[in-house]
């Protein structure tokens, strides 16, 4: 029915609290635009449903009315209603193997699905996204992890009081957390085992630059790549500040043909380029990527590159009976299974969210204890900070809606009038791939390939 929307429950995980709408985007919806908005009941949602029904929605589990769906992450059958205009992420775009079954089951219901991933104005920027959220979290959960694993390895840290990201129930309480131990750090200083203490970080983006945002709470002084090495030389650094190390694209990658690092030469033939971040993990005692990654580009980080740095490290924690790697923990946020960090071999979540990757063995043990690094790999990082993701997403996502809300998906795609910034996302309708995506008709016939979008989902 043409001017309902419907906000669905989220079946992918039990873990997922997010929501497309808060109530209050519902409350002007139905308020300033007339329109209906379904709510499907879900007990796990950040909001309650009594709070969409306050503003002024209808709480019900048919939303086959609905002219269109929200939804945050992949719907799989059973649970997709054919002929129904949805829009979520997908993770499709990249023709991502474990979602190909989904497209078909898309194709085969005559769903129309738009991803927000692919809402851009004409520049090409995203407007609907999730991720400085999850770069928030992503840098809570690795300091957590960090905490955690060097009080295993018996050092005391400041960090062992940070909470996982779960554990605050608003942004502004891990901020206030992560002050009091940049003051505990200034005042009383590191020990002398963490000295210097530097933390790299990879990206251009929302997840790097809100993962930065936070570790900037503390008594942080940047290092540039270049200098990281004599920086070490010189000895000229303090107990009293972490360091901050902020790679480029021409820090992490070198053009095998000599010269300096052209960007349309990497983006068009990323096979003549080797990566060089392994020259730089000696000197790193936390690792947060949040890059962009495709098959196509060199790793960031190897299982080669790894084993190689723990080569001297005997049992133990981080090499007790040989020489200790300063790493201690590889924040994952972009969490490519496989991919720019190839030891990152699964995702996790809240209910476990980190694991130990033995380079000698590559196996991997759940938790913090173990020989190798601490690897942090959540898969849905903004799910932990649910309360205010889903308003800044919502907010993001609330103009668009009326227009969607009142589309006639009856006709053929060229047809749909549909608002330029989501014409950009419809990847499927009326059973077809639209022109921009038939491409993935081959990955539907092969598998896909196995890399993950970005970690705004």
């Amino acid at each position: 029915m043409r001017g309902t929307v419907g906000v669905r429950k989220e079946t992918k995980d039990n873990t997922q609290r997010r929501a497309p709408l808060s109530p209050a985007n519902v409350r002007r919806l139905v308020s300033d635009h007339g329109l209906k908005v379904v709510v499907e009941p879900w007990k796990n949602r950040v909001f309650p449903d009594a709070t969409y029904a306050d503003a002024g929605a209808s709480i019900s589990h048919d939303l086959s009315g609905c002219n269109v769906i929200l939804g945050v992450k992949e719907i799989y059958a059973p649970h997709l209603t054919p002929g129904s205009a949805y829009c979520f992420f997908s993770h499709t775009v990249k023709g991502q193997d474990y979602n190909m079954p989904m497209l078909r089951e898309i194709l085969d219901r005559r769903v129309t699905l738009f991803d927000y991933e692919l809402v851009r104005d004409d520049r090409g920027k995203r407007l609907v996204f999730f991720g400085p959220f999850a770069g928030y979290a992503g840098m809570i959960d690795t300091l957590w992890a960090l905490g955690k694993r060097l009080a295993w390895e018996g050092i005391p840290n400041p960090f062992s009081s940070v909470r996982y990201a779960t554990g605050y129930d608003r942004l502004e309480r891990a901020r206030a957390a992560l002050r009091v131990i940049g003051d505990e750090i200034s005042s009383k200083g590191l020990p002398g085992r963490l000295v210097p203490f530097i933390t790299g970080f990879t990206g251009y983006g929302h997840v790097s630059k809100s993962a930065q945002e936070l570790y900037d709470l503390l008594p942080s002084e940047p290092v540039a790549p270049c200098d990281l090495a004599s920086f070490i030389a010189r000895g000229k650094f303090s107990d009293r500040k972490v360091y901050k190390c902020e790679f480029h694209k021409p820090d992490l990658y070198a053009d095998t043909e000599g010269g300096s690092f052209n960007p349309e030469k990497f983006a068009s033939r990323p096979d003549l380029f080797r990566g060089r971040f392994a020259d730089y993990l000696p000197h790193l005692t936390v690792v947060v990527n949040g890059i962009y990654w495709e098959p196509r580009f060199p790793r960031l980080i190897s299982r080669d590159d790894v084993r190689r740095l723990f080569s001297g490290a005997g049992e133990g924690s981080a090499g007790k009976g040989g020489t200790a790697p300063r790493l201690r923990v590889i924040g994952d946020i972009t969490c490519d299974i496989g991919g720019s960090v190839e030891v990152t071999v699964r995702e996790t979540n809240a209910d476990n969210p980190v694991f130990v990757y033995d380079p000698r063995t590559g196996r991997v043990t759940d938790g913090w204890k173990g020989r190798g690094p601490v690897v942090m790999a959540v898969d849905k990082l903004p799910t932990e900070l649910p309360h205010e993701a889903s308003e800044s997403f919502g907010n993001a996502l609330e103009r668009f809606v009326p227009g969607l809300a009142r589309v006639d998906f009856s006709g053929p795609a060229a047809s749909l009038d549909l608002p330029d910034e989501f014409r950009r996302a419809l990847i499927a309708h009326a059973g077809e791939l639209t022109p921009e995506f038939s491409y993935l008709h081959d990955n539907l016939l092969r598998g896909g390939s196995a890399s993950k979008d970005s970690r705004d989902s």
